[in-house]
């Protein structure tokens, strides 16, 4: 998987405390991670690497304050009466790594197949005051809890402020803000993943799956978003992976280009027009390149009746279908569109992409996803050297944070889909 960050720099004052004289005079020791109960309300400053901070009630980052959540930390939303919401009007800087992500989850005992749609908690809700969000190696698990006149989210004016709706995991709305979200996962989540109305943006390198019980898309984007979104595995969202649409009266226009992900059994749990894979729509400007689309019940959909941009480019996608009505489902037509070079199966099984372990006769509409699955690509497959690198990301020189870091859209690959080879 692509690496898709760096450091913006390492400032001396680290350098020195990395010194041979510094490590034996002054030992650097790790304080022992402790358990923070009743957590709720105003907060702000950082949340120590290791820690657990078990959440009772709604949580707030107030104007103007940042809250840095490093390494390690447990925040357990433990009050199923409550349902917690984080809401950010400040900033958010969450620090996990490959090894220490960051988790927004529930207690171990909640994690049961009755909570398999989440709604245990509710979401991370941004004001338009939220200047940065940066979510880095985290996993954000068993959220989307339906809100009621009580929501902070709903008194705030947030999200669709009104009673009755299950809140993403993650809304954004700061047209002049920064979003970054990358090398997370999601699982377990009610209705939709990231829904983004506004900002510079970045998601890549994320994994998406059991998201959507009724509805949902994984990444919905609206009106003032500019936006890459790349290297993202999405498996079974119910309704589509990518919802990109210019709805909305913000600006900039919606401007979003998707490549290089791959997305699997989209569309199925929801039989309407609306369920898919990516769907296009209301003026959005978009450019899908390198998309592995495997056993999706659509391709590219569009709604002629309010389509895309003109300047929409489609190209050296791959569209593999297990069954005939899958294979039916991306064909070329008024409401699907398709582009230059894209590799599209005719029959049912052509162009297997030959992943590494993933039984392609799964069906459609499961939602269970198995870890052990691997998405890498084996030598033969149809997606090996047939993707482009030719276009231009939006930001391929980053998108600088005030914590001192810098996130840049990984590079893309000639090798279609999130993975590569093995």
């Amino acid at each position: 998987m692509k690496q898709v960050f760096i450091l913006a720099a390492l400032s001396a004052a680290v350098l020195v405390s990395c010194s041979k004289s510094d490590d034996t005079n002054n030992p650097i020791v790790n304080p022992t991670p402790v358990v923070k109960e009743a957590v709720f309300g105003d907060v702000s400053g950082t949340w120590t690497k290791g820690n657990t901070y078990k959440i009772t009630g709604h949580l707030q980052i107030p104007t103007s304050t940042s809250l840095v959540i490093e390494e390690g930390v447990n925040v357990i939303f433990s009050d199923s009466t409550v349902k917690p919401e984080l809401i950010v009007k400040g900033n958010l800087y969450v620090m996990g790594t490959s090894a220490n992500p960051v988790k927004f989850t529930v207690p171990d005992a909640w994690k049961t197949t009755a909570n398999q749609w989440g709604s245990l908690w509710g979401g991370i809700i941004a004001a338009p005051t939220c200047a940065e969000m940066l979510i880095d190696n985290a996993v954000i698990e068993y959220g989307g809890a339906v809100t009621t006149e009580s929501s902070p989210s709903v008194k705030a004016g947030l999200y669709k402020a009104a009673a009755g709706n299950h809140v993403p995991a993650v809304n954004y709305s700061n047209i002049n803000g920064k979003l970054v979200i990358v090398n997370s996962r999601l699982n377990n989540q009610n209705e939709d993943g990231f829904y983004i109305e506004g900002g510079k943006v970045i998601v890549a390198n994320n994994k998406i799956y059991t998201q959507g019980v009724s509805g949902g898309d994984a990444i919905n984007i609206k009106s003032g978003v500019q936006a890459d979104v790349a290297f993202n595995l999405i498996y079974s969202p119910n309704t589509n992976a990518l919802k990109l649409s210019n709805t909305g009266d913000r600006v900039p226009q919606a401007y979003v280009i998707a490549y290089n992900n791959t997305i699997l059994n989209a569309g199925w749990r929801r039989p309407t027009i609306k369920g898919g894979s990516i769907w296009v729509e209301i003026a959005v400007r978009a450019e899908l390149y390198n998309n592995l689309l495997a056993n999706d019940r659509f391709g590219v959909k569009r709604d002629p009746k309010n389509p895309e941009d003109a300047r929409t480019k489609v190209s050296n996608n791959l569209y593999y279908g297990a069954t005939q009505d899958g294979v039916t489902g991306f064909q070329p037509s008024a409401e699907i569109l398709t582009g230059t070079n894209d590799i599209i199966s005719k029959t049912v099984g052509d162009n297997d992409p030959k992943f590494i372990n993933y039984p392609l006769t799964t069906a459609s509409n499961n939602a269970i996803f198995n870890t052990a699955w691997d998405f890498r690509l084996q030598a033969g497959s149809p997606a090996i050297s047939k993707g482009i690198t030719t276009f231009t990301r939006l930001y391929a020189d980053g998108i600088s944070f005030a914590n001192g870091t810098l996130y840049k859209s990984p590079a893309p690959s000639t090798i279609i889909g999130a993975f590569g080879t093995n």
